[in-house]
């Protein structure tokens, strides 16, 4: 317990340091926010795609602990979710493309929108997949997640009922306030283009917080 406290607190805490210094570079110089700080295959990028696998094997590690309990729904679902975490991770760097200098196949070549071998970049009847599937109904799920459950958790009976017996992993308030601060941060930013790239880091910290320490912790691992 203490152990995983003192990592929420460092996750936190990054947190906080990755917003102020993001925040200075744009204001400093927005070109090179852009061009080097949060351009593709640089530490912003591969720190969300790390973090993303973290929380991968956080979620693991709660799927044993859950099937050991009896679990068995619970198990199921807490393994989707490690399996979700898993492929962002993966196509968040294009399953190591770039790293290995492997071409894509003909396939990701014509569909793909960066013609990189990647689900999320394809192009689908003229449709860009990533704001056909993950745009506003995806956004609207992961402010429910973070900002309203975290509220009707301890409110509301049958919400806490069903989370705790599905092992949802309840955000906190603290996690509520930092993506709220975080959010306010990215939209001060403006037009800036790759401002998207940092929120996809500080969701993966905050994510991996989340799965440490929520608000139904015995209920989850």
């Amino acid at each position: 317990m203490q152990k995983d406290l003192l990592i929420d607190r460092i996750l936190l805490a990054a947190i906080a340091i990755i917003c102020v210094i993001s925040f200075a570079i744009h204001l400093w110089d927005p070109v090179y926010f852009a061009a080097v700080y949060a351009f593709e295959d640089r530490l912003v990028e591969y720190g969300t795609a790390l973090f993303l696998l973290v929380g991968s094997v956080v979620l693991i590690s709660n799927t044993l602990s859950l099937k050991a309990k009896g679990m068995t729904l619970a198990a199921i679902l807490t393994a989707i979710y490690a399996l979700l975490f898993f492929l962002g991770a993966g196509e968040e760097i294009s399953w190591g493309q770039r790293i290995f200098g492997w071409e894509s196949s003909e396939f990701f070549q014509e569909n793909n929108k960066q013609m990189e071998t990647n689900f999320h970049n394809l192009v689908v009847g003229g449709n860009h997949l990533t704001k056909t599937v993950f745009g506003s109904g995806l956004t609207a799920v992961i402010l429910l997640y973070l900002i309203v459950l975290p509220l009707l958790y301890p409110r509301v009976g049958f919400i806490r009922r069903l989370a705790d017996k599905l092992a949802v992993p309840v955000p906190g308030l603290r996690h509520t306030l930092f993506a709220v601060a975080a959010s306010l941060v990215i939209v001060a930013m403006g037009d800036q283009n790759r401002k998207w790239e940092v929120y996809e880091l500080i969701f993966s910290l905050l994510m991996v917080s989340i799965f440490l320490m929520p608000q139904n912790r015995d209920k989850t691992r």
